[in-house]
């Protein structure tokens, strides 16, 4: 049976278009006083700031994958920052859509190390030399990152004396107390067992671990109807934790890859130097009460 042939409705003629119509779209092409898009994201600076040291192909992608965290990283610590805020003021609702929102720029910041894992060991070392001493190991805001979440160490922050802006915030956030320190101080204004000696310390040193905090999480879990939103802030923060734990293995994977067990440029001994970080947790009381439930 012979059948006619088919005419293309107008939806079909509109998916087969080959331009888009503007011609009733109020498009402001006059911009007058507003700000452009460019001028608002200030993108001529932004684009601006890609500056090879050398004429090698994947150098670019290097300047960018590093930018791109740095930019990420910062929208973290903005979130954080709020996120803290809410914990002392004992309204927790509004954190976890901050808390939900790291999450999902830590999954960007672990997409990274799949973009930057396309360069090849001979790609890097091409401009690796380059670099000086230049390293990730520097990153004020991942420093400002560890110390804001609990990982305190005084020692890394000497490599930024030359910045005293720098140093100053980092020192700054190196005597605050972190957000895990405001956590704990919460549960013991409602009622939870946490002891002195873990409320009142010496904030630029690492946390100790201990049991009554242990004990006092417990708590949390098993009285999870009553205090819902302390057991959801515990399972946020845990995801938070187990998401830096990922994104550091990753980490070291990627640099294992392109690098091998060379030094890094910042003097550590690379691989294993990140190796030592994969055990670290932010929240370990967290972690130890999962085994006594």
């Amino acid at each position: 049976m012979n059948l006619p042939p088919a005419t293309p409705t107008d939806a079909n003629a509109d998916d087969a278009a080959t331009s888009v119509d503007l011609s009733d779209e109020a498009v402001h092409w006059d911009l007058g006083s507003s700000l452009s898009y460019s001028q608002y994201l200030r993108l001529d600076r932004l684009l601006d700031a890609q500056k090879p040291l050398s004429t090698e192909h994947d150098e670019m992608l290097f300047i960018i994958v590093h930018q791109v965290s740095e930019l990420w990283m910062r929208l973290i610590l903005h979130e954080l920052r709020a996120v803290i805020e809410c914990v002392r003021r004992d309204k927790l609702d509004p954190s976890f859509k901050m808390l939900d929102r790291i999450g999902r720029v830590q999954a960007q910041l672990l997409a990274v190390w799949e973009v930057l894992s396309t360069m090849t060991p001979a790609d890097y070392s091409s401009f690796r030399n380059l670099l000086g001493r230049s390293s990730g190991f520097q990153s004020v805001q991942y420093r400002l990152l560890e110390f804001t979440l609990g990982n305190k160490h005084a020692d890394v922050i000497e490599v930024h004396r030359h910045d005293t802006e720098a140093y100053a915030a980092l020192a700054r956030a190196l005597a605050a107390p972190s957000l895990y320190d405001e956590v704990l101080r919460l549960l013991s204004q409602r009622g939870y067992g946490v002891p002195a000696t873990s409320l009142v310390r010496d904030f630029t040193q690492p946390y100790e671990p201990s049991k009554q905090v242990t004990g006092a999480w417990l708590g949390v879990y098993h009285n999870a109807v009553k205090d819902w939103d302390l057991y959801e802030l515990a399972e946020r923060l845990v995801d938070l934790d187990h998401r830096f734990q990922v994104w550091r293995f990753q980490h070291m994977k990627t640099v294992e890859r392109i690098i091998g067990y060379k030094p890094g440029t910042g003097g550590t001994a690379g691989v294993s130097y990140l190796a030592k970080a994969l055990r670290l947790r932010l929240f370990p009381e967290l972690w130890e009460a999962r085994t006594s439930m």
